[in-house]
């Protein structure tokens, strides 16, 4: 079944995506951390992406998506109006939210508009949310105004000084902590390293954790095996036990490692679509 994008805005150009589908029966089940599994063409690679927002009332979700390969780079040629071949979901087990105090959601690259979901989902709960963002430069920030109309502090780090906080996501974090004893829950959404980061610090105050390991996850059902990882010495399923898990029990070196596994064939699939198009 088709489904019609609505809205479509290059955030960064060439580089990450937003589009708004058409997918009323998804808008209206989807919870914060879900995901959806799309399809391109009958011949596409299946691409796992967090759902970002939704509405119900105009039955839509939006998702963002970094331009990363083959099959991103095909989803990104489509515009407004035109049709997704499939979209899957929503699937995953969603973000366990309860009341807190106050809750820090830490979002990097890409990874900030799938925290914009769970970040609101912490605020309908009636818990102060305070949202961490970091890029290379201020160019490269997702969502501040989206974060900013329910968030009652939205706190930036660049990597250049360009906005905020220059360096890392993880010393305004530390900060926050020292500072903050309210913060009763921590959320973290972005590349592996900038999560095992935030799982580092936060692990000497013992402020629960969560990650999520959507970026490993391929069929999204659990077939395939691609995003098996290790938590607290037991094998998961990204897709089907998470993908959110305790950041502080998450394997990260061995979540690097099959994050590569296949990074030759990705590039050389990439390589040969642009030299095609």
């Amino acid at each position: 079944m088709p489904y019609r994008i609505v809205k479509r805005k290059d955030l960064i150009p060439g580089q990450t995506v937003l589009m708004v589908v058409d997918a009323p029966m998804i808008a209206e089940k989807a919870r914060p951390g879900n995901f959806v599994i799309l399809r391109v063409n009958d011949h596409g690679e299946r691409i796992p992406l967090t759902i970002a927002d939704r509405d119900p009332a105009a039955g839509t979700i939006t998702i963002v998506f970094l331009v990363v390969g083959k099959s991103t780079a095909l989803l990104a040629t489509l515009q407004e109006g035109e049709d997704i071949l499939d979209v899957c979901g929503p699937l995953g087990r969603p973000t366990h939210i309860e009341k807190r105090k106050a809750v820090i959601c830490v979002g990097g690259g890409t990874g900030i508009a799938a925290m914009h979901h769970i970040a609101k989902g912490h605020h309908e709960a009636g818990n102060r949310v305070v949202a961490v963002i970091g890029a290379r430069n201020k160019d490269l920030l997702l969502f501040c105004d989206e974060l900013g109309s329910f968030c009652p502090e939205v706190l930036v780090a660049t990597d250049d000084g360009s906005r905020g906080h220059k360096g890392f996501v993880t010393e305004v974090l530390r900060k926050r902590l020292e500072e903050d004893k309210d913060i009763e829950e921590v959320v973290a959404i972005g590349p592996v390293p900038m999560m095992e980061a935030v799982a580092k610090v936060t692990k000497p105050f013992g402020v629960k954790t969560t990650v999520s390991l959507n970026s490993i996850m391929v069929d999204g059902i659990g077939m395939c095996g691609a995003c098996r990882c290790t938590v607290d010495g037991h094998v998961r399923f990204a897709c089907v036990d998470g993908p959110e898990f305790d950041g502080h029990a998450v394997d990260f070196q061995e979540l690097r490692m099959r994050l590569g596994q296949f990074r030759c064939e990705e590039k050389q699939s990439f390589d040969q679509f642009k030299a095609r198009s």
